[in-house]
């Protein structure tokens, strides 16, 4: 049995059989095209990474991007916009540190705490990438129209108001 027949073994049955599963096949070739795009998505992270530095790992490059989009956050905030343990936030910032693309700043409003910011080098070159990266997204994007492009905005809203 393959997780299209798992899934429809599992649901209640609300379309008549064919419909069904003709829906499910198409939700098994989004499902397919996700798999695609993740891994793609996972080597460009590793691509831009090291187009910063080449021993920043694809993690450190996540936290260095929500650092420069964000702003001057604390250590927990940053562990809470990527779903994950302060712990990891911990080890990636000391690397960030090390390599001169993050600073610690003591938050004035409690001492004891400090905000992570990014340096001036890690904006320029995070920025660099980033506008890079749009490019070629824009010119791909351009060939579609307007008319798919908001179309595809509309579909991917939806699927993240499903995925919640």
């Amino acid at each position: 049995m393959d997780n299209t027949e798992r899934v429809a073994a599992g649901s209640a049955a609300t379309l008549p059989a064919a419909a069904e599963q003709a829906t499910d096949a198409a939700i098994s070739e989004v499902e397919e095209q996700f798999t695609r795009l993740f891994n793609q998505v996972g080597t460009a992270m590793r691509d831009r990474a090291e187009r910063i530095h080449p021993d920043l790992q694809p993690g450190g490059y996540k936290l260095l991007t929500t650092i420069v989009r964000s702003g001057p956050t604390h250590a927990g905030a940053l562990a809470s916009m990527l779903y994950t343990d302060k712990s990891v936030v911990s080890r990636q910032l000391r690397l960030l540190e090390d390599m001169g693309f993050v600073e610690r700043r003591t938050d004035p409003t409690d001492r004891r705490a400090s905000f992570i910011a990014a340096t001036p080098e890690a904006i320029e070159k995070v920025n660099e990438v980033r506008a890079a990266d749009q490019a070629t997204l824009y010119r791909g994007l351009r060939q579609w129209g307007e008319e798919d492009v908001r179309r595809l905005a509309e579909l991917l809203g939806r699927l993240n108001e499903v995925t919640r």
